[in-house]
């Protein structure tokens, strides 16, 4: 596997996102090792708050909710998925699917850092890998909140705008992050802001994951990811895991997905699931600190 890293000065200018990065090194699936990152705050012993971030961002995502969990007196690790942020980045399409982003996954948090206790927050693609944790490691989570998140399995009809958003990705020569996070948001978002989404990748050879991540989404049940993702699915429906779905309420992908977990995963059913307001898909971005409020109650209901 190709892997290629990110210089650091790339990282130079991160409004906001002053966190020192951590570094570990896993095993790639092919033979070699790669580099992951991720950022912590908070104090070392507090329950810990694992923060995924999805497609295209990185942690730098979760600027404005890291001192809300910190100041509330969580340990928080937000890691850079691989192919992303300040992680190794393998250089083919082909070395991304969704398996090998859960293995990932596992060895930062379960064979590296023994992360314990988890109260998860997922998004986006965060929230199907960090859901692909819990069938072998369910007793290390203790509570999920996913936000603009799902599980699909080929069962869900993909809305029309993210068919724009996966053609755009594919087939846009020079693609350029900052244009998809500016094209998602709500708002007109700082230059700085959008500048920082664009600082993992200098150039177009770096871009493999933004790249590969749509076409992992199983759109059909004969989709080469549908089977792990199903057999996810059937296993949330024997956790009493506590479960909120904190969705935004200009959310444009995943809607439909949260009624049928609220419906299909016991810790779900029977709750208040919390609509974030003013926000699209990028709820961090345009509702974070209302996100992170909602998160920080729920990890500590008794």
């Amino acid at each position: 596997m190709n892997l290629l890293r990110t210089p650091e000065e790339c990282f130079a200018e991160l409004p906001g996102f002053d966190f020192p990065p951590s570094y570990v090194e896993i095993a790639d699936g092919d033979g070699g090792v790669l580099r992951t990152a991720y950022v912590t705050a908070g104090p070392a012993e507090g329950p810990v708050v694992l923060l995924l971030h999805g497609e295209p961002t990185w942690s730098f995502l979760y600027r404005r909710l890291i001192p809300v969990f910190a100041r509330n007196g969580f340990r928080v690790v937000a890691p850079d998925l691989v192919g992303f942020g300040r992680s190794d980045k393998p250089a083919e399409v082909g070395d991304h699917s969704y398996a090998r982003h859960v293995a990932w996954m596992t060895s930062l948090v379960v064979d590296a850092l023994d992360l314990r206790d988890i109260n998860l927050l997922g998004h986006d693609w965060g929230g199907a890998i960090g859901l692909g944790l819990l069938p072998e490691h369910r007793e290390r989570f203790s509570r999920v909140v996913l936000s603009n998140s799902g599980i699909p399995y080929g069962h869900v009809e993909m809305p029309a705008a993210w068919w724009e958003f996966r053609r755009t990705i594919e087939n846009t020569p020079g693609l350029r992050v900052s244009a998809l996070i500016a094209d998602l948001a709500q708002s007109p978002l700082p230059p700085a802001v959008l500048a920082a989404y664009d600082a993992p990748f200098p150039d177009d050879s770096y871009k493999a994951g933004p790249r590969a991540m749509p076409g992992l989404v199983p759109v059909s049940p004969d989709h080469p990811t549908a089977p792990a993702s199903l057999q996810i699915w059937e296993t949330l429906s024997t956790l009493a895991i506590p479960f909120l779905c904190a969705f935004s309420d200009g959310e444009v992908f995943t809607q439909p997905m949260a009624a049928a977990m609220q419906e299909h995963i016991p810790g779900a059913r029977g709750r208040r699931h919390p609509v974030v307001a003013g926000a699209g898909h990028l709820v961090q971005e345009e509702a974070g600190t209302s996100l992170a409020q909602v998160a920080v109650d729920f990890f500590n209901e008794s």
